[in-house]
């Protein structure tokens, strides 16, 4: 029977091979006593099994609050267990309760963190995952051998249908390749959802009428089910060709239902990512958890930026990166969407870690702020990835484009 397989590192004052132990029991069959009815034959068809133990370190103090270590030891290691698909076939939600669920708790563990999953080949069959990934969203965009170059609407809430798509306007005319709502907006007092897209839309289809390039907007849809399936038939009707969902509000099964119509690309906003990532030994790695939101069928998924404005480092930025270019069932194509204090500073170090363009590169200020304007901004970005391309210093690449120079002199020293 096919099996799926996650890997954790934990942190335990026990020894680590019951410690294991006690997560494959207490997420599979057992519980923490022997029961009736758990049965040889039960638990050689349900319950989990570990896999591989590989021992870390040794510390003397616990990460997280838990079971307190007589010895003064805290034993680290990464743990592989295994389900078998019986357990809970092809359904989301419970699959993420047998990998996450209960297991946090435990008080054997002081330190818990799921770092990567594998399933069987079979989903594919079941999952029909990203309906238009790189490839697709290069299409739509008509942008090909560079990142996409993408800007979020600000301030992000408080302004008109109206006032969002003058500045919509003047984007896409500076050339922008992308637009977003901000997370923060859905629907408010003065911004009502029908409205702004029916605003926006007709800014957006009257330059493609003009020009022959369509703008992507990613409209934040994020509400309950029913208000969202509304909301995305609005979208289409209107032309548009991108929904944005805030991945971690609305849950496994709701960005499913969405990603399941299948005529918008989906853009996934991981906001509440910190919460869950950002304590070392607490939370889902990248790697897993991209995984999971391709499954649901996220085209795009956000991965932070190099020098960013949060609390991720460079080289969990670049990781999550690569997770998300990583072949997964055989063509689950995800497209890395880069943000948080970008300009065009960044691009070098930022191909030369990841030697990729398949990214959606996103700027506020170092687009709308730049001194000649949100033009200058979109120019600066793009002649900043095609030096970058070539190898170029931020330095060679000012020297040879003006508008990158501007860029520089403004944001360089905030750097």
């Amino acid at each position: 029977m096919e099996r799926i397989t996650a890997r954790y590192f934990i942190e335990t004052p026990y020894a680590v091979e019951k410690a294991a132990q006690v997560l494959a029991g207490e997420q599979s069959s057992g519980t923490f006593v022997a029961v009736p009815g758990e049965t040889e034959e039960l638990k050689e068809r349900f319950a989990a099994r570990v896999e591989a133990i590989t021992p870390v370190a040794t510390v003397t103090t616990p990460a997280i609050p838990g079971a307190t270590s007589e010895t003064g030891t805290y034993h680290q290691a990464y743990v592989e267990v295994s389900w078998s698909i019986e357990n809970f076939g092809y359904n989301l939600p419970t699959m993420v309760s047998t990998l996450q669920g209960n297991l946090y708790e435990i008080t054997q563990f002081t330190g818990l963190k799921l770092m990567d999953l594998e399933v069987p080949r079979s989903f594919a069959d079941h999952f029909r995952g990203p309906q238009f990934g790189i490839e697709g969203c290069r299409r739509l965009t008509d942008v090909q051998n560079r990142p996409l170059i993408g800007t979020i609407i600000k301030p992000s809430i408080g302004m008109t249908p109206a006032q969002t798509a003058d500045l919509v306007k003047t984007l896409a005319e500076a050339g922008i390749d992308f637009i977003k709502d901000d997370e923060l907006l859905s629907a408010s007092a003065n911004s009502p959802f029908e409205a702004r897209v029916d605003t926006i839309m007709r800014v957006i289809n009257d330059h493609a009428d003009r020009t022959g390039k369509k703008v992507m907007y990613a409209f934040n849809l994020s509400d309950e089910i029913d208000s969202m399936l509304r909301r995305y038939e609005k979208i289409v009707a209107s032309g548009g060709t991108c929904a944005m969902i805030s991945l971690n509000s609305v849950g496994l099964a709701g960005v499913k239902k969405i990603c399941d119509q299948g005529q918008l690309a989906i853009h996934g906003h991981r906001n509440g990512w910190g919460m869950l990532n950002r304590h070392p030994l607490l939370g889902i790695e990248f790697p897993a958890y991209q995984k999971l939101w391709r499954l649901a069928g996220v085209d795009q998924i956000h991965v932070n930026g190099i020098q960013n404005k949060f609390w991720e480092s460079d080289d969990s930025v670049v990781r999550s990166i690569q997770a998300g270019l990583q072949p997964f069932l055989g063509g689950y194509s995800i497209l890395p969407v880069v943000s948080s204090g970008q300009w065009g500073g960044q691009a070098p170090e930022t191909y030369r870690r990841t030697q990729t363009t398949d990214l959606l590169y996103m700027a506020g200020g170092g687009i709308m702020a730049h001194p000649d304007g949100p033009a200058g901004g979109v120019a600066a970005l793009r002649d900043a990835w095609e030096a970058a391309v070539e190898g170029l210093s931020v330095e060679e690449a000012a020297k040879r484009s003006p508008v990158f120079a501007k860029s520089v002199a403004k944001f360089g020293k905030k750097k």
